[in-house]
């Protein structure tokens, strides 16, 4: 038996999030951003959808696109623990992975039929980066959750959130449609775990503006917002 298989990338999905900064570390954590699953021309069947607009929340399976690597390694260092901790990859979400495969869960707003692309996904609460490949789409059901399971080195690591000072004059340049998306991504604090530089000018790409910040004590404060 073959060792190696071929996958097929099914769909792409369309999002906010131009490179990896900022991205939020988990699905679901910011639900106001939105993406738009398209699919490949071979795909466009409207049966292989059909059912799906009655599930309140799917799987997405999708490509670290941003991360493809010819090696692994069996132990990273995850983020959350300051980037200075290694822990095998099978405990782990890295990226970094012998098969750079992501798993999200978002929630499902609705199947729409457009007349070029066909049926098209739109869902809320995606962590990933415009374009990425989707390799498959399951339906959420009530059994794929466990209120009682453990979370490993995840439990107990501090989940605040960050005060946003966004000035007005510079929140009023951003789109309304983006706005409560942008500012739940900024409180998450995009930062990797093992950046804590206060004095450094953070940016962010986000729905075709650089957005420009800094983080002191808890809060972050909006410097600049320019186009990309």
């Amino acid at each position: 038996m073959s060792d190696t298989h071929s996958i097929h990338v099914i769909a792409h999905i369309h999002t906010q999030f131009p490179t990896k900064f900022g991205i939020p570390r988990q699905s679901g954590l910011v639900e106001e951003l939105r993406g738009t699953v398209v699919f490949e021309p071979e795909y466009r069947n409207p049966d292989a959808l059909r059912g799906l607009e009655a599930f309140s929340h799917i799987w997405l399976i999708w490509q670290f696109s941003g991360a493809v690597r010819e090696n692994w390694s069996p132990t990273v260092r995850p983020p959350r623990l300051g980037g200075n901790r290694r822990m095998g990859v099978f405990a782990t979400r890295s990226p970094f992975r012998p098969n750079p495969i992501g798993l999200s869960s978002v929630r499902l707003l609705g199947v729409e039929h457009h007349p070029e692309l066909g049926p098209v996904l739109q869902v809320a609460g995606a962590d990933l980066m415009d374009g990425t490949p989707i390799y498959d789409i399951k339906p959420y059901i009530a059994t794929d959750l466990h209120p009682d399971a453990a979370g490993g080195f995840t439990s107990g690591l501090d989940e605040r959130r960050l005060e946003v000072e966004f000035p007005p004059a510079l929140l009023e340049q951003i789109p309304e449609v983006h706005r409560s998306a942008l500012l739940g991504v900024l409180s998450r604090d995009p930062r990797p775990s093992y950046q804590k530089d206060s004095d450094r000018l953070y940016g962010l790409a986000f729905a075709g503006w650089d957005i420009q910040f800094t983080i002191w004590e808890g809060v972050l404060t909006v410097r600049h917002v320019r186009p990309c």
